[in-house]
């Protein structure tokens, strides 16, 4: 599927939950990979604020792509940010969404 180029050039953007590792398979514990490097993906929670509107997003980055100690609360740039919607289908029941995926995060101070 496609995927899309979010601009945060103009943004304030936060972080608003620290990395967690992402799962693949959590009843395993099997970490979730990038398929193309095979470096071990996370979830940040940010708080990106941009032209008087706030919105909180999940988004996978991998594990060598951001500073150790990132914090909620702490003012940071991110680089590379894009959509991508999905769809699946669950015990009969079809979902969808957009996730979003960052190549890094640095920290502005």
């Amino acid at each position: 599927m496609p995927s899309f180029k979010i601009d945060v050039s103009t943004a304030v953007v936060f972080v608003a939950t620290a990395p967690e590792p992402k799962m693949a398979n959590k009843k395993t514990g099997e970490r979730a990979v990038d398929r193309d490097t095979g470096a071990a993906l996370s979830t940040v929670g940010l708080l990106v604020s941009d032209e008087g509107e706030g919105n909180l997003y999940q988004v996978t980055i991998p594990e060598t792509g951001y500073p150790e100690g990132l914090a909620p609360g702490m003012p940071v740039r991110v680089v590379g940010l894009r959509a991508r919607d999905w769809e699946n289908e669950f015990n009969g029941q079809k979902r969808h969404g957009i996730s979003f995926r960052a190549v890094a995060i640095t920290s502005v101070a």
